[in-house]
């Protein structure tokens, strides 16, 4: 035979024994009855009263106020200030990491900030530009000076070639003089008996010398003459018997022209060949002008391209600078950054107090390893403290804090430390999505406690969440209820039942909810007279409380109202 079998037969076998009690019990009965009136109906009165409706569900105790503290990074706990219990107050130390490796970084991250402060000094106090300008300043100088030296070159130059013109012309006047003395020398000595005489043709192939510029371009050749010694033949004078002839003797009558002769025609000689030096010299002065002014010309060129590069190389630095600042600029504040973000990690190895309160868990030894602080609390409707047991999880959520074998849960859920304040104390409870429909915020509120069973509280409804939390499959929310007066016995966790008040009526009629019977929209009562006899009658119902019903019509205060048996 299976367990449910035997359980079956066992739960008959009841049936059957109750059954027999309750037919001697009726047997009993109608025979102590036998003779007398059946017992009367149970009856209620029509009463002035308060008719109250109310919801009820379980929830925990907290405190009105907590405070979750952890660090935002992990590392070895250092220093450990406080117990569980602890009252602390605002700015408290009450815990530190260790805090070397943040340290470090934070060195680092200073020591680049610094280089980073130096190139922006050195950008700022870079003498590029002023060293492109000041280039450029004698780069310009250069060109004025190589200018002005080509041109006082050139004019050196045109001043030669002028003087070398000059110096022909007049050597070419001299010899042309010179000539002219040798042919009226040689026609006078020929016309007293000297040598016929046969003048020379002219220069440049025209009677006469023609100038002082017609000497330009005379020769040897264009002179007449093969030879400058060949200017004629050579007058000695007509000689005697012995054909000797000295000069100023013999032929010619002692003509002095024709003595003349021989040192006209050595100056004419010389002058020939101080006019072939003279073109020699015009033609040098000539070619040194011409190359003076291509070189010249060259330096002034590469003295402009030096101006010019001088110029693209300031322009270049003019608009860098800037651009070079706002980087370097850019760069300080990123290592400023950096460098505040470390000192904050710094800063937050040591854990202080944020408010006053009292220390309610700790999780953690010194020289144990923290992980970061990086649960969240669900907060409580219209509350700062979070909703019990819910601690660094999600509503909804099903998985314990605390050891999976056990179910236990750990205090304080994820967190480090949790503090609160446990002078005043707060319940939140969640209700099922149809009685939650009737709590409102500043609704009155019946709180018990199974610890306590004596004690009873009043509290308000704060606040009911918009959003509903999935809890066993079941869709609740969340209400938050204040208490209005605590207890010494009251401790944060304690299970509490709150029965919110959702609507109530005071000083009107009323009538036992038992006494009344409904049919559609119609509200019924029995109502036994003064003569005993019983009489239905119909009355306007108004609200319908826990156990009463509001009464606006129908019916009288004082009146006997008959109960139905067995509700």
């Amino acid at each position: 035979m299976t367990m449910m079998q035997t359980s079956s037969s066992m739960l008959s076998s009841a049936r059957r024994s109750g059954a027999r009690v309750l037919v001697a019990l009726g047997l009993v009965a109608a025979l102590a009855g036998c003779g007398s009136e059946p017992a009367p109906p149970p009856t209620g009165r029509v009463e002035r009263g308060a008719v109250v409706t109310k919801v009820s569900a379980s929830g925990s105790l907290t405190a009105i106020r907590e405070q979750n503290l952890g660090f935002p990074k992990g590392a070895q706990l250092k220093q450990l200030t406080v117990k569980v219990g602890d009252r602390v107050s605002p700015g408290q130390i009450v815990a530190m990491e260790d805090d070397f490796a943040v340290r470090q970084t934070l060195a680092q991250l200073q020591g680049q900030l610094n280089s980073q402060r130096a190139l922006f000094g050195k950008f700022v106090a870079d003498p590029t530009v002023q060293g492109a300008q000041a280039t450029l300043d004698q780069a310009r100088e250069i060109l004025e000076a190589t200018q002005k030296s080509v041109d006082a070159e050139l004019a050196a130059d045109e001043s030669a070639t002028d003087q070398a013109h000059k110096q022909l012309d007049f050597d070419s006047y001299l010899l042309d003089k010179a000539q002219e003395a040798l042919r009226a020398d040689q026609v006078s000595c020929a016309s007293t008996g000297g040598i016929p005489f046969t003048p020379p043709p002219p220069a440049n192939g025209v009677g006469g010398t023609g100038g002082p510029n017609s000497s330009v371009g005379v020769g040897p050749a264009q002179a007449g003459v093969d030879d400058p010694a060949r200017v004629g033949p050579v007058f000695a004078g007509s000689t005697g018997a012995g054909g000797s002839g000295a000069p100023g003797s013999g032929g010619g009558g002692g003509n002095p022209a024709c003595n003349r002769i021989p040192t006209d025609q050595q100056a004419v000689v010389n002058g020939r060949r101080t006019v072939l030096m003279d073109k020699t010299a015009l033609q040098a002065a000539q070619q040194k002008q011409n190359v003076d002014r291509s070189q010249g010309q060259v330096s002034v060129e590469n003295a402009r391209q030096s101006v010019v590069t001088a110029q693209n190389n300031l322009d270049s630095a003019a608009t860098d600078r800037p651009f070079n600042i706002d980087q370097q600029v850019a760069l300080v504040a990123s290592a400023a950054a950096q460098v505040d973000a470390a000192q904050k990690d710094v800063d937050n190895t040591v854990l202080r107090a944020p408010v006053a309160g009292t220390v309610a868990a700790i999780n953690g030894v010194v020289g144990e390893f923290l992980q970061p602080s990086s649960g969240v609390s669900a907060l409580a409707p219209g509350s700062t403290a979070p909703i019990p047991g819910l601690s660094g999880t999600s509503v909804n959520s099903s998985l314990s804090l605390g050891n999976p074998a056990t179910g236990a849960q750990r205090p304080g859920g994820t967190q480090f430390m949790v503090l609160d304040n446990v002078n005043t104390f707060q319940v939140v409870v969640p209700f099922e999505e149809s009685d939650a429909a009737k709590v409102a915020p500043n609704q009155k509120v019946d709180v018990t406690f199974d610890a306590v069973p004596d004690l009873t509280r009043s509290g308000t409804v704060v606040s009911v969440s918009p959003t509903g939390s999935n809890i066993s499959s079941v869709i609740n929310y969340y209400a938050t209820v204040v208490l209005n007066e605590t207890d010494p016995r009251l401790k944060d966790g304690l299970t509490a039942q709150a029965r919110v008040i959702t609507n109530q009526v005071q000083d009107v009629l009323t009538v036992p909810n038992s006494a009344v019977r409904k049919s559609a929209d119609q509200s019924t009562v029995t109502i036994i007279d003064a003569n005993g006899t019983q009489q239905q009658v119909r009355f306007q119902a108004g609200l319908v409380g826990d156990d009463r019903t509001q009464v606006i019509s129908g019916l009288r205060e004082g009146q006997e109202v008959v109960l139905r048996q067995g509700v």
